[in-house]
């Protein structure tokens, strides 16, 4: 089977929010998505009108993922499956579109939204991929709670997205404890799970991470560019069983998402509800 990735070290990334990635994505076909075809509606991942959405894992199907030695969450990159199933997350939260939340609603699509406060309140720096966005911060905390009640899990991304490694210890905890009361807060249920900025953390950052609640520091393997393009960080460009995608609140989401999902779906995987997987693995979040 697939082993999870539980990183024990220290972990630094690329310059963008989730830019870890080695390949592109190879997908012809899906690169020439005419406009017309991305707009009409996906087909829809979960195949039950009730209960949790996506794929949830069968009896013996996810091999655990071990407690680390030193007691802290354990970094995980992928779930360890052979099924051809991959897990979608979103970060930040700069770019509310209302289109890409009709999606998520209407074909009940497993999504784990990681998100940052200043992007959801639209303060501070502005993140320079969500420059332009038409629905950029207009929902607030509404869209989040509106997200949470159409199905998706919201998860912690820090107050400020800061680079975790540069901060001391009460810095790091003050950025992640500050971002699971606000999610508490606004949508009425504290995240299990932490990402950090960049893909990059310390020692110090997990000792944060439990200290706030935290069950888990969830990286990913491959991030979703613009146009629903797949960047991988494996040289032979494709999906894997238990691939975690990363994508982006950004302009031309709900476009692009739905690009996204249909090429997964070609490829033969499902979409994973992802914290159904994480208690399979032996995980709490």
């Amino acid at each position: 089977m697939a082993g999870a990735a539980v990183v024990l070290a220290v972990v630094t990334a690329g310059t963008g929010c989730g830019q870890r990635n080695t390949g592109a994505d190879d997908d012809a076909a899906g690169g020439r998505e005419s406009a017309a075809r991305a707009s009409s509606p996906a087909e829809s991942a979960s195949p039950s009108p009730s209960g949790p959405p996506g794929a949830l894992p069968a009896p013996g199907e996810v091999d655990r993922i071990p407690t680390p030695a030193d007691g802290l969450p354990p970094v995980i990159s992928s779930i360890p499956t052979k099924r051809k199933v991959v897990f979608l997350t979103i970060d930040d939260g700069w770019e509310q579109d209302p289109g890409f939340l009709a999606q998520v609603r209407e074909q009940r699509i497993p999504i784990a939204a990681f998100v940052t406060r200043d992007a959801v309140e639209a303060r501070g720096a502005t993140d320079p991929t969500a420059q332009g966005g038409r629905y950029l911060g207009a929902g607030k905390w509404d869209y989040v709670r509106d997200l949470r009640e159409a199905g998706a899990t919201i998860e912690d991304h820090t107050l400020t997205h800061p680079n975790m490694p540069t901060l001391g210890y009460e810095r790091q905890k003050a950025e992640i404890c500050g971002t699971a009361k606000l999610v508490r807060k606004h949508v009425g249920e504290a995240p299990r799970l932490f990402r950090p900025p960049f893909g990059s953390f310390n020692t110090l950052t997990r000792r944060a991470a439990k200290a706030c609640g935290m069950d888990a520091l969830l990286l990913w393997t491959a991030t979703v560019q613009p146009g629903g393009k797949i960047a991988y960080q494996v040289p032979d460009k494709k999906l894997r069983p238990g691939d975690v995608l990363l994508l982006h609140f950004r302009p031309n989401l709900s476009r692009d998402f739905r690009v996204l999902v249909r090429k997964i779906q070609r490829r033969g995987f499902e979409l994973g509800n992802l914290h159904a997987y994480l208690e399979a693995a032996g995980r709490r979040p």
